[in-house]
């Protein structure tokens, strides 16, 4: 069930003296299966594009096909609409910050409700979703959402889109406001969820080295256009193409090109600490047996 985009163009404010081109004739195949990354600056059309995918931005020109769905400047029935949304789940920056129910359970059974999904199985949605991400169902089932640390928070939060079941997941930032031990338990989180619940996960990032860890490929927007896709090493084996971008390296990329810069024979694909670790062995192990000869 790949994500078709073909020619899609979005400006906002249209014909006013606020008009602004957010999206500039972008085609784009999201694969089957795959975890897809998207980065560019601020105002680059990444939030614009990914709220496409369920109709929470109405198209103006192009297309997009998801599996059966045909978006285009046609407004879908109320109906499909709704099954398209229970499709393409979208996890919004802070997401904790849309928690707004007496207790867990009947935050994560909202959207079910929507769905008008009988109350036995929504009950069950709601279990597994909040067994998804990590937390106890029956000690945390009753409590106030508000009650909750930040981390736990933003776990009911996406499990409230878990529980309609998507096949596609949109993740626009989110590890944002976390600290380090929390930024690493959601990429823990995302990565688990791909493995047991959704075909297509897409991420919205400004760390590099995060989103250079989860996914298969990587989009770079720059003023609404797609400036190009390709997988992480690829990508950030690329100094100049990503200072034409302003767009910073991952640290393990950045310290595998210095060091083949002063002439080191190092992958300059490398993008997590541990692929470093490996290239750095191998050179300590040419290097002694070099000595040795």
């Amino acid at each position: 069930m790949p994500i078709t985009i073909k020619n899609l163009s979005y400006t906002f404010s249209p014909k006013t003296p606020y008009e602004k081109k957010a999206l500039d004739n972008i085609s784009l195949t999201i694969e089957d299966g795959e975890f897809f990354g998207i980065i560019g600056h601020t105002g680059s059309g990444k939030s614009t594009l990914v709220s496409h995918f369920n109709a929470l931005t109405r198209l103006q020109n192009g297309e997009i096909i998801i599996d059966d769905y045909v978006l285009g400047k046609k407004k879908l029935k109320r109906k499909m609409l709704k099954n398209l949304r229970a499709k393409v789940g979208h996890v919004f920056q802070f997401p904790e910050y849309q928690l707004f129910a007496d207790t867990v359970l009947a935050d994560v059974s909202f959207g079910p409700k929507n769905l008008r999904i009988p109350k036995d199985e929504i009950y069950e949605r709601a279990k597994e979703a909040i067994e998804l991400v990590g937390l106890d169902f029956e000690t945390i089932k009753e409590r106030s959402p508000f009650e909750l640390s930040g981390g736990q928070k933003r776990r009911v939060a996406i499990a409230g889109v878990l529980a309609m079941r998507p096949e596609i997941l949109v993740l626009d930032e989110p590890t944002s406001g976390l600290d380090p031990r929390g930024k690493k338990e959601i990429l823990e989180l995302v990565q688990t969820i791909r493995q047991k619940m959704c075909k297509i996960v897409i991420m919205i990032s400004h760390n590099m080295d995060e989103v250079a860890e989860v996914a298969d490929r990587i989009a770079v927007l720059e003023r609404g256009k797609l400036a190009v896709v390709l997988p992480p090493s690829e990508l950030f084996s690329r100094r100049d193409m990503l200072e034409k971008f302003n767009i910073s390296m991952p640290e393990a990329s950045s310290f595998a090109n210095d060091l083949a810069d002063k002439g080191y024979d190092i992958d300059r694909g490398v993008v997590t600490v541990e692929e470093l670790v490996e290239e750095i062995e191998k050179i300590m192990h040419n290097a002694q047996c070099t000595i040795h000869n």
